[in-house]
């Protein structure tokens, strides 16, 4: 619905009027991560280089299978011909700068941003293959269930999950400085990967803690940086009832009804929602995220809205 929405709004619209869309996650996941080498023959063939970029990167299966993210013996980041796709990676960025000028006279200032954004790409999941290669212990189970077997990989975990925060930072800046000349830019993602302080996921007793993408770009833009973070009162489908009147989610609830935002100072104090523990998909709304946030996005029914938006 989003991407046709768009679609209806740009097409009778000049460019400097349509809404842009922009990708800003890593290409990661806590068990896959695919092969760079798209990317990286992407830059190549902009810059019109002769690179043999596939001969080093090998089949495309070898990096994106689980066992290349979840048993280190098998990762291929730290093979020495994934150091050698790093040093062609971080010469070719800096031939990409180097020719800028020549290069946006050629082709576009697009097509100059779309091959820093594929080369950056590659690199980013150069580095997240080379971190997997460090974990210890050899693995065979999701991600979760081995944090919660063998406490080593709650420090696996982290790491992992560091290099995505850091890759999503930087994802951001980079769009903000495409985008910089045509407005705000909205961002779309989980609280998780947006709140103004650390990020926390519970494993089986246990906390799983890195710096996400909306602490670092928050610490360094300041009050250019508005976290809004989003809550859900009743979904049948994640399995969630109507909340507990003393929570976040209800004090919010009773403040919107159907679905609205307020203001986070609004709030106050509460209780944090205890009906969400054996719900993966949900995180309750806590002090930390709701004391970084200046407003809250609440949906009190998610399938009302659903059926709401369905019929119109």
């Amino acid at each position: 619905a989003l991407v046709g929405w768009l679609r209806d709004y740009n097409r009778a619209r000049p460019s400097h009027e349509r809404v842009s869309f922009h990708g800003f996650d890593g290409q990661t996941e806590n068990t896959t991560a695919p092969s760079p080498r798209r990317y990286l023959e992407h830059a190549r063939d902009y810059l019109g280089l002769d690179v043999d970029v596939a001969g080093l990167a090998g089949d495309d299966e070898r990096w994106d299978r689980e066992e290349a993210i979840l048993d280190p013996a098998r990762s291929v980041g730290a093979t020495a011909d994934a150091e050698r796709l790093r040093v062609i990676a971080v010469e070719m960025l800096d031939v990409l700068h180097a020719r800028a000028g020549e290069l946006v006279a050629s082709s576009s200032r697009a097509d100059w941003f779309r091959a820093r954004t594929y080369l950056t790409a590659g690199l980013g999941l150069l580095r997240y293959h080379k971190e997997a290669a460090r974990s210890v212990g050899q693995l065979e189970a999701t991600t979760m269930e081995l944090a919660a077997r063998d406490p080593r990989q709650i420090g696996r975990m982290t790491r992992l999950l560091a290099v995505r925060g850091g890759l999503m930072a930087q994802n951001l800046l980079d769009i903000r400085e495409i985008e910089a000349g045509r407005g705000a830019t909205l961002v779309g993602s989980h609280n998780v990967h947006l709140q103004r302080n650390p990020s926390t996921l519970p494993v089986a007793n246990r906390a799983v803690t890195w710096v996400g993408a909306g602490a670092i770009v928050g610490a360094l833009w300041g009050e250019r940086y508005a976290f809004v973070a989003a809550s859900v009162g009743r979904s049948d489908i994640l399995g969630l009832g109507d909340p507990a009147p003393d929570t976040y989610e209800g004090l919010c609830q009773r403040r919107v009804g159907d679905w609205g935002v307020v203001a986070a100072d609004l709030v106050g104090e509460a209780d944090i929602r205890g009906d969400a523990d054996a719900v993966w998909a949900y995180n309750p709304l806590e002090p930390a995220v709701v004391d970084g946030a200046e407003a809250i996005l609440h949906i009190g029914d998610a399938e009302a809205i659903r059926t709401k938006h369905a019929a119109s």
